[in-house]
């Protein structure tokens, strides 16, 4: 059945700084896991030691790890700043009633146990809980990344800063957690791109449009 256009506007949902971090963090995690699949198991690709091939993967690494750091930085930062879809309310959806009735609604539609399809204009709730999850995965890899990488100057600033993880972590237990993350953020990446595909397409919200435009059709309340 064809929708009735005169029923739909366009709401302005993500807001450029949300658009921006998005993307910024999807290019970093792909150079970030890259460069460190090879960091972690390296292959000689040079001819010689003076190709300095691991000393441009780790250049990269690094370059690409603080671009990271500062975008999910601007991106908490715009949760107390932004508007109310990008606002930090949208994370914690199980502290208000609505919020656990909307994500009881969205879970019982994944498992099948529902066929209405919820039409949230912003994050469904959901999926703002799971990125509540994703942003606690992002703050560690980014802490035992600069942890890690502190450890080139014992003593230093930074690695008296961050001196409460080398009491948590050995250095290969810090090296291990923090290449289980990296597999756990490109689960959830894999899984991120199908569940917004597929509610678009249930939906016809324009999910994977907005995200590049920012606007969204929603439908007119009668």
């Amino acid at each position: 059945m064809a929708r009735n256009r005169n029923c739909l506007y366009e709401e302005y949902v993500w807001e450029v700084p949300v658009r921006v971090t998005h993307w910024v963090n999807m290019l970093a995690i792909v150079v970030l896991s890259v460069t460190g699949i090879y960091i972690g198991s390296p292959k000689t690709m040079g001819l010689s030691a003076s190709d300095y091939v691991m000393g441009w993967v780790r250049v990269i690494h690094f370059t690409a790890g603080y671009t990271f750091a500062t975008s999910v930085a601007s991106r908490i930062w715009w949760a107390f700043a932004g508007n109310r879809h990008a606002g930090w309310r949208e994370f914690v959806p199980f502290l208000y009633p609505e919020g656990r009735r909307n994500m009881w609604r969205m879970f019982a539609y994944y498992t099948f146990l529902s066929r209405k399809v919820p039409h949230p204009i912003g994050h469904n709730a959901l999926a703002g809980a799971t990125y509540l999850l994703v942003f606690l995965l992002y703050l560690t890899m980014i802490f035992t990344g600069l942890a890690l990488y502190a450890e080139h100057r014992p003593g230093g600033a930074m690695h008296v800063l961050l001196s409460p993880l080398y009491w948590l972590f050995s250095n290969q237990g810090m090296r291990l957690t923090h290449h289980m993350v990296m597999w756990l953020l490109i689960a959830f990446a894999i899984h991120h791109v199908y569940s917004a595909w597929l509610m678009d397409v249930k939906e016809r919200g324009g999910v994977m449009s907005s995200i590049f435009g920012g606007y969204k059709p929603v439908k007119r309340k009668e």
